[in-house]
């Protein structure tokens, strides 16, 4: 017999058209949506405004700085705007006064860049700064220009317009917030809920699992903080989101609790993992850590819709009220007690990121 296999008569899907996800590229399209329109606007208007009421012939840097400056990051503060078209102008002041002086070639431009480098990182630790200066002052040394000067005031036209478009058109940072909140507290619940699982079964490899997605908590409590932050600046110049800005302040409030809390997830996951190495149940333990983590899936309902507080408050309060780890390991073995002990500050900051004065919610908790 022959050792010919016939190919299979129906053929094998493949090809990206088969692998490919559409929806990660949607939600960062829906998420930039107001950047973009921000980069559009202003750069459409700087453009317009250099070349039909100024008559330039070219204001290629009016458009290059507003989409510079404005970019698609989370940062979106009218300072670190300011910063960038500052970097840019002196990479754009520098490349003119060298084409006055010099002329234009390719050791010029060496000079040019290595002038903007220099000069950009002095004034600023940001590397962003450096690299808009040099961006901006290799386009200057590369498109040759009739006019001296002219395109400094282009760069000045386009950093105006993004600033003005910071303000005038807003790139609803509380929708933002609320959004890094909610990623948040929902990761924070998925690592409560390993732990839980880990204390009901005495599993390490479980509570190891946990302790991982706690220590992965923090890159999404910094990415609130930006947006948060962002936010605020925005808010205080714009006049379109000063109503916001008591609530991201309000965010603001419940994200620095919930930073604390997050820290105390994690001494609480290393105290499991310990605990979980002789294999025993902690129904006890796994119990209360249910009930504190139930308080703060109503924290997470309130970024939404403050009415949720109160009701988070008195979740986590009846169970702060029962954290005696005396009382608690009474007549077994101690060696919950240390476990039951970190609980009370998780308690304490889950309470205060609800609204509930620090003082109280230290009150809330028995006397030890």
């Amino acid at each position: 017999m022959s050792g010919h296999v016939d190919p299979p008569t129906t053929p094998v899907r493949t090809g990206w058209r088969h692998r490919f996800d559409p929806r990660p590229g949607i939600e960062r399209v829906r998420e930039s949506a107001p950047a973009v329109l921000q980069i559009v606007i202003a750069s459409t208007a700087a453009f317009a405004f250099a070349h039909y009421a100024l008559g330039h012939p070219v204001p290629l840097l009016a458009a290059t700085v507003t989409v510079s400056s404005l970019g698609l990051v989370r940062d979106a503060r009218p300072r670190r705007v300011l910063e960038t078209v500052v970097g840019m102008i002196v990479g754009i002041l520098i490349a003119e006064l060298m084409v006055l002086v010099a002329g234009v070639g390719w050791w010029q431009l060496a000079i040019t860049l290595t002038a903007s480098l220099i000069v950009a990182r002095f004034l600023s630790a940001q590397p962003g700064f450096a690299i808009a200066a040099a961006i901006q002052s290799a386009i200057v040394m590369v498109i040759p220009a009739s006019v001296p000067f002219l395109r400094l005031i282009d760069g000045i036209i386009g950093g105006v317009a993004a600033l003005l478009v910071t303000a005038l058109v807003p790139r609803r940072p509380l929708r933002a917030a609320t959004r890094e909140g909610a990623a948040l507290l929902a990761a924070f619940d998925n690592a409560v809920a390993t732990l839980v699982q880990a204390l009901r079964r005495g599993d390490r490899v479980r509570a190891e699992r946990g302790l991982e997605k706690a220590r992965a908590l923090q890159p999404l409590v910094d990415d609130w903080r930006v947006s948060l932050e962002s936010g605020m600046a925005i808010a205080r110049i714009s006049p379109f989101l000063r109503r916001e800005r008591c609530e991201l302040e309000r965010q603001e409030r419940v994200r620095a609790h919930l930073d604390l809390a997050s820290r105390n997830l994690r001494v609480i996951a290393r105290r499991v993992v310990y605990l979980c190495d002789d294999r025993q149940a902690r129904p006890v333990a796994a119990d209360l850590l249910a009930e504190l983590a139930a308080g703060a899936r109503l924290i997470g309902e309130s970024l939404a819709d403050i009415s949720f507080e109160p009701p988070a408050r008195e979740a986590v309060r009846a169970v702060a009220g029962r954290l005696d780890p005396a009382e608690l390991t009474r007549g077994r073995a101690g060696s919950e007690h240390n476990l039951l002990g970190a609980l009370r500050p998780l308690a304490v900051d889950l309470m205060t990121a609800a609204g509930m004065p620090a003082a109280d919610a230290r009150a809330a908790l028995p006397r030890v």
